[in-house]
């Protein structure tokens, strides 16, 4: 069976809301890997680079922070990728919210706590300033934009379509209801999926 990597955002976890409808739409077509992502990015970076070598997913599918990294690595292991509301300014997120927090949805570790600092902040700076380094033109038709159009958190359209051709709308908010993830990011992963066979 086919695998879908999904990748969660900043606040969640592989047990969100996006990661259970997309595990459930997906039943008995492809398994859906929603692993609970490492905060700091670099260390996601390579979770993700590692967890794609092993499982060899067809599609990459991310929202928000997810989508951040999804755009890093897929034109590098050359795995298609839909990005949900991606945010490609996580320092200004994150200058913004300095402190201790909590995860929305639970996580494997039970670890649900955790604090924003402006090391933490550096780190996303770095990753940032290298963001698009690895967009290729050849590739540039296989990752794909999803934008909510009440989205009040990331407003980051034009700067994907600096750099890639196919981006599409839906009329929800940041974070996708099981709905909204039936309904517009199921369909466009079929599509890209079938597309990259």
């Amino acid at each position: 069976m086919k695998k879908i990597l999904f990748l969660h955002g900043f606040y969640a976890s592989g047990q969100c809301i996006p990661a259970i409808a997309l595990k459930e739409a997906f039943e008995g077509e492809a398994d859906v890997i929603t692993p609970d992502l490492p905060m700091h990015p670099k260390e996601a970076v390579s979770f993700i680079r590692e967890l794609i070598d092993n499982e060899k997913p067809k599609l990459l599918i991310g929202n928000s922070c997810g989508s951040f990294y999804a755009q890093m690595v897929a034109p590098v292991v050359r795995v298609p990728a839909l990005l949900g509301n991606p945010h490609f300014q996580m320092t200004e997120f994150l200058k913004q919210r300095i402190g201790e927090h909590q995860y929305k949805s639970p996580r494997k570790d039970g670890k649900q706590n955790f604090v924003i600092d402006d090391t933490l902040i550096e780190e996303f700076a770095e990753m940032e300033a290298i963001q698009f380094n690895n967009c290729n033109p050849d590739f540039k038709d296989r990752i794909w934009g999803l934008f909510g159009e009440k989205d009040t958190l990331a407003h980051f359209e034009p700067t994907f379509l600096k750099y890639y051709t196919k981006s599409f709308h839906f009329p929800g908010a940041h974070t996708p209801t099981a709905d909204e993830v039936r309904n517009w990011y199921v369909p466009l992963a079929e599509e890209l999926l079938r597309s990259n066979l």
